[in-house]
């Protein structure tokens, strides 16, 4: 009996837990919940004074994390923890979240949750694969909205803008299994609509070396690399560590397939990636 009792509250902990959180999915329960919990509390016994600085010392605990990607495209759609696997998109939102919900003075992984859905999901609520905020465009527009994070490129020193019409998931429904369904492909469509000739700012590649667009970055700030094709914002994220004045980047990375920090700078990173033209800087609010 007691046996039972404690598997029908471990049920219940996933499923309604106490943030008010449901239809939780984890890799791995018990692995991934004890390695949470064990995150927040070591990032909050540290009394850091920014939230760049919590994401920095949380980022570099998942350092040599394998890269995959797909890890949330499993059906139904709900709130996905993977801490085993992560591509540059779940990697920056996860430490995103662990960042915030220790900036609230909490440390539970059910708190955790509840801020990762927060972040990921339009309005912060699951509501099938269409609420996912999969464009980060649209990611950053519903969370400046609800007081989340703030588009910090716009204080730097030398900026651009750019105005796309985004409707690449529409445009390449093949690529999206999800959008095999007719329903959530219009759903994503009523989203694009949103985004026809968005405008938005962005920090040219050339500029990244020079001196006072270098000085403007701060330790854990969030940056979105800048695709060049004409129907898709941002093709990739990561965040930005800062070594002997030196911006560097530290993400998931697709090529060497783990967590880590460039060995260039991310001026000449950036360099060498001609599908990209330049980042946005996103800050955490606490």
């Amino acid at each position: 009996m007691k046996n039972l009792l404690l598997a029908i509250g471990l049920l219940l902990s996933v499923w309604i837990n106490a943030a008010g959180v449901v239809n939780v999915r984890f890799h791995n329960e018990s692995a991934d919940t004890t390695r949470i919990n064990e995150i927040l509390i070591e990032t909050a016994s540290k009394n850091f004074k920014s939230p760049g600085e919590r994401n920095v010392f949380i980022a570099k605990k998942f350092i040599g994390t394998p890269y995959q990607a797909g890890t949330l495209d499993e059906t139904p759609e709900m709130v996905t923890v993977n801490l085993d696997a992560v591509d540059c998109t779940t990697f920056v939102d996860m430490v995103l979240a662990m960042s915030y919900t220790v900036g609230e003075g909490r440390t539970s992984w059910r708190d955790f949750v509840y801020n990762l859905e927060r972040l990921r999901y339009r309005g912060g609520e699951v509501n099938g694969y269409g609420s996912r905020l999969h464009y980060v465009c649209d990611w950053v527009v519903d969370n400046i909205h609800r007081g989340n994070i703030e588009d910090a490129t716009k204080i730097f020193p030398r900026i651009n803008h750019v105005v796309r019409t985004i409707d690449y998931m529409s445009s390449h429904r093949d690529k999206y299994p999800a959008l095999a369904d007719s329903a959530e492909l219009a759903r994503i469509k009523n989203v694009e609509i949103g985004y026809r000739s968005h405008r938005f700012p962005y920090v040219k590649t050339v500029d990244l070396g020079g001196k006072e667009t270098k000085a403007a970055f701060r330790d854990g700030d969030a940056v979105a690399l800048v695709s060049n094709l004409k129907d898709l914002d941002v093709s990739h994220m990561g965040f930005v560590v800062i070594e002997n004045g030196e911006p560097y980047l530290l993400h998931a990375s697709s090529t060497d397939g783990k967590v880590e920090v460039s060995q260039r700078s991310l001026a000449d990173y950036m360099k060498r990636k001609r599908s990209l033209i330049g980042v946005r800087v996103i800050r955490l609010k606490d």
